[in-house]
């Protein structure tokens, strides 16, 4: 077997190991809180760092714009994309709370967060997660290895059973997928 093949077939043994921890139920979970509170006017923020940033601008992006459908627009925010706000915010008050406090500016009762973090432990994402719950916020998560601290101040937290960071984005990029369709299709027929 090539390495390439190896790798592809790790991808494939993940995700059967995903779908046999029962947490297609927790993802259902998601879908209704995301579909729920959009549907009674709230909004949804994503964020995480690195890969799971751009997992964030990916899940924002199709549900901002479309996923398989034509549809109106999601208020749909990914914390990610604001390089001055990150910038300033990592300079004036630590990288900790660079979603933080977007947080604080942005996230009221009855939204929704999306937190994303390979290893559940990443301070800035975990920070994050509990101040919006603070706020009154539903605080979903997607995360890997073992689930971290992210796990537990998350209402409901996916945990990828895998520890290699490659293989635990690759099924939440899977997830996100999910989520937009079945929320979109939940939310426009």
């Amino acid at each position: 077997m090539s390495e390439v093949e190896k790798q592809i077939r790790r991808s494939i043994e993940v995700k059967e190991a995903l779908m046999a921890s029962g947490e297609a139920e927790t993802i259902e979970r998601m879908v209704e809180a995301v579909s729920s509170a959009l549907e009674a006017g709230r909004r949804l923020y994503i964020f995480g760092n690195g890969g799971s940033a751009a997992d964030a601008q990916h899940i924002a992006g199709e549900l901002v714009g479309r996923f398989m459908k034509e549809r109106r627009a999601l208020p749909v925010h990914a914390l990610t994309t604001d390089t001055s706000v990150l910038t300033a915010v990592a300079n004036d008050y630590g990288f900790d709370e660079s979603f933080a406090r977007q947080v604080e500016a942005y996230v009221e009762q009855g939204d929704v967060v999306l937190a994303l973090s390979t290893s559940g432990g990443s301070s800035n994402v975990v920070r994050a997660a509990e101040l919006a719950r603070k706020r009154g916020a539903t605080v979903l998560a997607l995360s890997g290895k073992g689930g971290g601290r992210l796990k537990d101040v998350a209402d409901l937290c996916v945990v990828v059973p895998a520890d290699e960071s490659p293989r635990v984005q690759e099924a939440h990029i899977t997830i996100g997928h999910i989520l937009c369709d079945l929320v979109e299709k939940r939310l426009f027929g």
